[in-house]
């Protein structure tokens, strides 16, 4: 059997007594200054809190513990709300925390402002690139296009050279052709009008 040194009984049964009273100790200041567990939502905490008077200090730490306990806030009209900071919105709950159902409905929100979100920016990414190129089409219609180019024609046949050709003659007629017998028995009804304007007095 191990046996302690001289002194070392007094040691084991004084170590112990001065941790639990070190428990003790603990334990009373952490409840002393908590607000109370009675509380059913953050106002009535709040008024516990404010009836205790404390320090500014004790005060602080026991606001932000009703806060921590107690995420809605109570309605002026019966019931409780509330505000999640990452959509700035409020949103209707049964209690003083949201039940299980609540944080999955409020969890979809989110989701659904995290969508909407990201939809505007992608917009406005487009609408920016948009801008960026009609910008550049801008700049690049606003500069020097240099000197008009002509276009001249090589080999050119000389217009002047050239007569228009007369359809009525006959002379480039081929013998069958629909065109060539057209131009003839047209050249035939002008020729028989002119003949008879001539006789008439």
């Amino acid at each position: 059997m191990y046996r302690l040194p001289s002194g070392g009984a007094k040691m084991a049964f004084v170590i112990p007594a001065g941790l639990a009273l070190l428990a003790l100790v603990v334990s009373w200041l952490g409840f002393a200054g908590s607000p109370p567990q009675s509380v059913q939502d953050f106002e009535k905490c709040v008024e516990q809190v404010e009836a205790k008077a404390p320090s500014n200090d004790e005060r602080n730490a026991m606001m932000t513990d009703c806060s921590a306990r107690f995420a809605g806030r109570r309605k002026a009209g019966g019931g409780y709300t509330y505000y999640d900071f990452m959509q700035d919105r409020k949103f209707d709950i049964a209690g003083p925390n949201p039940t299980a159902e609540e944080r999955k409905k409020i969890d979809r929100e989110y989701m659904g402002f995290l969508d909407i979100q990201r939809r505007e920016a992608v917009s406005a990414e487009l609408a920016k690139r948009q801008i960026e190129l009609l910008r550049a089409d801008l700049e690049s219609a606003g500069q020097p296009v240099g000197p008009p180019i002509v276009l001249t024609l090589k080999n050119a046949p000389a217009a002047a050279a050239k007569r228009p050709l007369d359809r009525s003659k006959s002379a480039h007629c081929e013998d069958g052709s629909l065109t060539c017998s057209w131009s003839k028995f047209s050249a035939v009804v002008k020729n028989a009008f002119a003949s008879s304007s001539r006789t008439k007095p």
